[in-house]
């Protein structure tokens, strides 16, 4: 079982990153909670894992915190839900308002994360309610981290976006509405999942 990874962090392309440990390299999987927060490439990371054994693969997961990768395997415990599932969670909505929308019972808003139909939220809700608790609490600021522009960070925000479940055609509207010029990867995806979620 692998529980925590600290390396120097070779590459990120969300969501996926890249750390090397001891000479090897680690890929994982991260939610974009996480990936606001990474140092620059090149710069040494350390981060929580989840380690998930299928019959067809393994697979690793990625978190700077204890609270979102709480709420990765708990969230996997409602029936419906999976991996991608609960990163397309993360990705779009912190911990703590992601306690307080399951606590409110908010369905509406539960279901705006790309994956997530009116009974999958519903059994959140209730499943999850009494599990959330200790899930809000205040977690440091999220400060995207700029190394160098990317050549074309729409592009790469677009990409990011379809692999956490969003439609291409969803995508491209979201992505032509928030970015600005200057804007990080990082940057329009999380302007765009606000967007998404009506934030």
């Amino acid at each position: 079982m692998i529980g925590r990874l600290r390396g120097i962090l070779v590459s990120k392309q969300p969501p996926w990153l890249m750390v090397e440990v001891g000479g090897v390299g680690y890929e994982l999987e991260a939610p974009m909670s996480t990936i606001y927060d990474l140092p620059p490439t090149g710069k040494e990371v350390t981060l929580l894992t989840h380690y998930a054994v299928k019959e067809d693969s393994v697979a690793l997961y990625g978190f700077m915190h204890e609270a979102e990768r709480a709420l990765f395997r708990n969230l996997q415990k409602v029936s419906g839900i999976g991996a991608k599932i609960a990163l397309a969670v993360l990705s779009g909505v912190s911990t703590n308002d992601f306690a307080r929308l399951v606590q409110a019972g908010d369905v509406v808003a539960l279901t705006k994360i790309p994956g997530i139909g009116k009974k999958t939220a519903e059994r959140m809700v209730v499943e999850l309610r009494d599990r959330v608790d200790g899930l809000a609490t205040t977690l440091p600021g999220a400060h995207p981290a700029t190394n160098g522009a990317p050549l074309d960070p729409a592009g790469e925000a677009t990409v990011a976006l379809q692999q956490l479940g969003y439609k291409p055609a969803e995508v491209t509207r979201l992505v032509q509405k928030v970015a600005a010029e200057g804007d990080t990867a990082e940057a329009i995806i999380r302007k765009a999942l606000r967007a998404a979620l009506g934030n």
